[in-house]
This record gives structure tokens, C-alpha cells and sequence, in this order.
């Protein structure tokens, strides 16, 4: 079954208070106009205009993208479930569209599942900058002083040539700003309300949801979860760990099952030769000696099997890489270009509204990168946060929606679910989110592996399903069982970000 496009990843430095008093519902909600949608007739679409800037409604509207499937079973509808499948950059539209969310029966006979774009993404007036500008990015891991500055200069530029492309809504597409534009959506599809589904960056817009408007909860179930409470450090520590984890778990697997295409060697030993080779620009597709594997690259491709996980294919992967016999399928392919196309879509600004992480010189930013090796002896670093921090570089301080311990009081009590072993939000930051949230959240433990908490086994997507439907909540403590890599196969790896690399323009994930 096919999983979502996402991302990740992650936040924070400003300990900065920044929620504004609730506001009132609108008196009379905007109406939304469904038809079939182009791709597939089955689900419907809409648009629902919401201002630019909800601090300045004058300012001017567009247009949020909406996709929905209605109940199968008419009689049995609870109502709405809204869904978010991530990013920054996941698309709920296509998510609905496509059906990527593994949803059981049970949950699409009770809800219209309803997706939405958030603000400056997919179909939703897109973050847009030039293509050739964004095929110059520099390195993201800078090597000195002079690399640092020319990352800075880099990304002042390409924020100007964001913003002209973009126009005023480039400043507008931080998640505090989606969540006013989910509460819209919410008393527009006539919901007094809401009951929500997100997954990855998604639990982030959940979180924030809550804590401004906690009285117009019903039931939120939060995967795989953001922690919007962390500074720079503690960003890139926590970020390194997990992914650090998930290799151990991967050389243990390939330790003990004979399904490794690594078996019997020495699998760290491998990865270290790999990398060696990445470093000296001595590595490449097999067979495709145009397609240079970076180190971050090579990184990045780990961590997007991790995602499913899907060991079995890294370990090919990486065999084919050492040994250069046979062909090597990639995560990773460089973007393809369309004919006379001049802009693409670039979604890491909604990472650097919601995320400040100042560095002050190369000298603060080596010190990060040598604690995350020592951290991640294998990973060295995680490439997501690598290349977030270095796509948000020189962000002007304040943002909108700087990191700050969630404040949630008054809302019906909130489903927290997490791998042990997630590569990308690791069970840490989930557990520092129920500690946040307090009395009002409930954490599930799933005790394996991969990003997402749903579909993954039938503990887990049972307990989610009978929250959402009946509110129904899991035992304190409650865990569910690992499910072994095999049987993970049929939900399969998927990317963590979809479209360009933010911090890494010019690639994308294809798996």
C-alpha cells in the first residue's frame, strides 16, 4: 500500500510566547464549492478563500485547495476527518486524490476525509522560486568561513527572488497561519469541531490547533510527532540521535538475517568505505557514471529507506554501490526539467517561519556538526537537519511562529503516537510533547520501526481508528509490537519531502 510524501522535519531556538487570544468563530463561515476533481472524478475538489494575512484581512485572499472523499456509508457519517500527510511540502489534496493514507474501511465508512494544501504549497498558492537560481545552491555542509558566507549571501538572494516570485503571502506560510486557515476550513465544512489525522510535519499544525483553539477539539491523533520546543542544539542532537538510531537498527537486522544483501560482512565497515568514496567525488551510480553520490546524498538515501523501513533495498543499494556490478536503484535522481519551465516549488520557508536556529559564524556551526558525529559515529549527522538549518541560514529574527513550550489547557485529551525507532521524529520529541501538552495528551508507544505509527500493524491502526470514531482512548503506557520488516514491505518506503531537497534544491526523492 502506498505511503504519503513528507518530511519532516523539524525546529526551534526562540523560547518566545506567540500565541495571540483565541479568536471567535466567523458568523458566517465561507462556503466551499465541490466538483469532481480532474485526476480522479471519484473524490471532489473545492477552494476555500482565506486571507493572506490574518492579522491584516484587507490585505487580500487566495485560494486554500481542498480535495474530499465522502462517507461510504451516508447512515453511519460522525462527520469531517481533516487530514495533513506532512512536509513541510505534503500535499492532502493529492494525499485524498491518491488515496496515499492507508485508511481502514472503518474510517472512510464513518468520515468524509477531507485534505487541504496548506498556504504556500501544492495547490495552494505555492512558494515558487527560479529554478536556475536554486540549481547553484552551495553545499549545505560548509567546510569554512568562506563557505559560511556564501550560504548566507545564497540565501538572501534566493529569498528575494522567492518573495518577487511569490508575492506577499512568501512572509505569510508559517503553521500558526495554517492553523487559523484550518479552523476556517473546519467551520466551512459546517464542523463545530474538529477531528483531524496528522502525520509528521503535520502534527505540528495539530498541536498548535489545540493550543489556540482548544475548545473546538473533538478528537486529534498526532503521528509521528514534531517537538516545536527545541534551540538550535537540541534541534541538531536529538535530529542525529534518531538517525543514528535507525542505522544501528538496520546493521542489527542485517547481523542477524540472512534477507541482507550485506550478511556475514561487516556492514558498518561498508558504509565507512562508502562514505570515504562519496568524500574523495569517487562515488556514482553504477552504470551511471553522470549521477555523483555526495556524502549527503548517500546519507539522505539511507535515511529515506528508513522511512519504511525498507532494509532489504538499502542493503542492495549499498552492495551495488561498493561492489559497482549491477545497477543501484536510488532514492535520490536529480529533479527533471519540464520544457520552458522557469520556477519550481521550494516549500522550506514554511520550515524557517516556524524555526529559528541562529548560527552565529562557521566556527558555532563546526562545533554543532563535530557534537551530531559524535552523536552519529555512522550518520555523521542527520541530513534532514543539515539541510534545513542550512536552507534557513540568515532567517531574520522574529519569525511568527518561533519554538515554545506547547501551552494546551481545555481540550478533550489528545492521541500522541511515535516509533521507537523513527528516523526523522524520533520517539524523544514525542515524549516531550505529551509532557508539554500534560493531563490532555495520551502517548502510544509503537515499539518498531519507520515514520508513521498508522498502517503500520493492526495494534496501532486499530487504537487510532477507535479514537477517531468513538474516542475511544489506548491504557496508559499502552504499546504496541514491532512489525517485522518483511511484512512492512506492503506499505513500502516512501520520501520524506516531496519535490526539491530543501537545503539540497536540484534532487529530489523518487522512491
Amino acid at each position: 500500500m502506498r505511503r504519503p510524501q513528507l518530511l519532516l522535519v523539524p525546529l526551534l531556538a526562540l523560547i518566545v510566547p506567540l500565541l495571540l487570544p483565541t479568536a471567535p468563530a466567523a458568523a458566517s463561515p465561507a462556503a466551499i464549492s465541490w466538483a469532481p476533481c480532474e485526476e480522479d472524478p471519484t473524490a471532489e475538489c473545492g477552494t476555500l478563500a482565506v486571507p493572506v494575512d490574518w492579522d491584516n484581512p484587507a490585505a487580500g485572499t487566495f485560494e486554500l485547495a481542498l480535495a474530499r472523499r465522502k462517507a461510504t456509508d451516508p447512515g453511519a457519517r460522525i462527520g469531517s476527518l481533516v487530514i495533513n500527510p506532512g512536509g513541510p511540502g505534503g500535499s492532502g489534496v493529492d494525499a485524498v486524490v491518491r488515496n496515499w493514507l492507508p485508511f481502514t474501511p472503518e474510517l472512510t465508512r464513518r468520515f468524509d476525509v477531507v485534505g487541504f494544501d496548506p498556504r504556500g504549497v501544492g495547490r495552494s498558492h505555492p512558494v515558487v522560486c527560479s529554478r536556475e537560481l536554486l540549481g547553484r545552491s552551495p553545499d549545505p555542509i560548509m567546510k569554512s568561513q568562506a563557505d559560511f558566507d556564501a550560504m548566507l549571501a545564497y540565501n538572501e538572494r534566493l529569498r528575494q527572488d522567492c518573495r518577487a516570485r511569490t508575492g506577499p503571502l512568501f512572509d505569510h506560510v508559517d503553521t500558526g497561519s495554517v492553523v487559523r486557515d484550518l479552523d476556517a476550513l473546519r467551520a466551512a465544512l459546517g464542523e463545530d469541531k474538529l477531528t483531524y489525522y496528522g502525520i509528521s510535519y503535520g502534527t505540528l499544525i495539530g498541536q498548535l490547533y489545540a493550543e489556540r483553539f482548544p475548545g473546538r477539539v473533538r478528537a486529534l491523533a498526532l503521528d509521528s510527532n514534531m517537538d516545536h520546543s527545541l534551540g538550535t542544539a537540541a534541534f541538531l542532537d536529538t535530529e542525529a540521535w534518531t538517525a543514528q538510531d535507525s542505522f544501528n537498527e538496520f546493521a542489527a537486522w542485517c547481523g542477524r538475517s540472512a534477507q541482507c544483501a550485506l550478511h556475514g560482512q561487516d556492514v558498518r565497515a561498508v558504509w565507512a568505505r562508502l562514505l570515504e568514496r562519496a568524500e574523495r567525488g569517487e562515488l556514482h551510480l553504477p552504470g551511471e557514471p553522470d549521477v555523483k553520490i555526495t556524502p549527503l546524498l548517500l546519507v539522505y538515501n539511507a535515511l529515506g529507506a528508513f522511512y519504511g523501513p525498507d532494509w532489504a533495498g538499502l542493503a542492495e543499494f549499498l552492495l551495488a554501490l561498493d561492489t559497482g556490478a549491477g545497477t543501484a536503484d536510488s532514492a535520490l535522481r536529480p529533479l527533471a526539467r519540464q520544457a520552458g519551465e522557469e520556477v519550481v516549488p521550494y516549500p522550506a520557508q514554511v520550515f524557517c517561519l516556524d524555526y529559528l536556529l541562529p548560527v552565529r559564524d562557521y566556527r558555532e556551526y563546526a562545533r554543532h556538526l563535530r557534537r551530531s558525529a559524535l552523536i552519529a559515529p555512522d550518520m555523521r549527522y542527520s541530513p534532514l537537519a543539515a539541510s534545513m538549518l542550512a536552507a534557513c541560514l540568515g532567517q531574520r529574527a522574529p519569525i511568527p511562529n518561533p519554538q515554545h513550550r506547547l501551552r494546551v489547557d481545555g481540550t478533550p485529551t489528545l492521541l500522541v503516537g511515535n516509533t521507537l525507532h523513527d528516523p526523522a521524529t524520533g520517539y524523544p520529541w514525542a515524549v516531550s510533547t505529551a509532557l508539554q501538552i500534560g493531563r490532555e495528551a495520551r502517548l502510544l508507544t509503537h515499539e518498531g520501526w519507520g515514520h508513521g505509527i498508522y498502517g503500520n500493524g493492526e495494534c496501532a491502526t486499530t487504537a487510532v481508528d477507535r479514537y477517531l470514531v468513538s474516542l475511544a482512548l489506548p491504557a496508559r503506557g499502552a504499546r504496541c509490537p514491532a512489525v517485522p520488516p518483511a511484512e512492512v514491505s506492503a506499505r513500502q518506503a516512501r520520501p520524506p519531502i516531496a519535490g526539491p531537497l530543501p537545503g539540497l534544491p536540484g534532487w529530489t526523492f523518487t522512491r
